[in-house]
């Protein structure tokens, strides 16, 4: 056999066999971490609820959702104590001249290991206002339901909208 011939052949057989190599040992990394086919894990924090003007038939409402997982979730529904009618998903939208819009959307996504920040430049919730109304500092009950996780409980404060940051 022709050495330079057996040498192209065994650099043609090298080329998949690093590919190989080098896939098994980012599987084996990932597995390593623990990460690997687990579950979505979701927490929901910092709950906020923007005080309604007077008259105004819905708010905005806002939370910190997180997944530490290592499965993406979707947000799928909300729904708010107390409050008749249903809470939408939105999201802040641009126009050309700076104009800005609201867009209803269908669910939220929350990617692996990723954390949704809602807040009124990107996506929030729209809720009704009940009938006997809120006062700053109330406490909103909400559920939320993921598609992997299920339903997920949390409390939102009412605050009034110049008083809320959202970093």
């Amino acid at each position: 056999m022709d050495p330079r011939r057996l040498r192209d052949t065994a650099l043609a057989a090298l080329v998949p066999v690093a590919a190989c190599s080098v896939a098994l040992a980012g599987l084996t990394a990932w597995v390593g971490t623990g990460r690997a086919g687990s579950p979505a894990r979701v927490q929901v924090t910092e709950g906020k609820v923007l005080l309604p003007s007077a008259g105004v038939p819905e708010t905005a409402a806002f939370f910190r959702i997180a997944n530490t997982g290592g499965s993406a979730d979707t947000l799928v529904s909300v729904t708010a104590h107390d409050v008749s009618g249903e809470v939408t998903f939105s999201r802040h939208r641009m126009r050309q001249g700076n104009s800005a819009y609201r867009s209803q959307i269908d669910s939220v996504s929350v990617a692996a290991g990723d954390t949704l920040a809602m807040s009124p430049s990107g996506v929030d919730l729209t809720v009704p206002v009940p009938s006997a109304g809120w006062r700053s500092g109330d406490l909103v009950s909400f559920t939320l339901e993921f598609r992997r996780s299920g339903l997920v409980k949390s409390l939102a404060v009412v605050v009034r909208p110049g008083e809320v940051s959202f970093q």
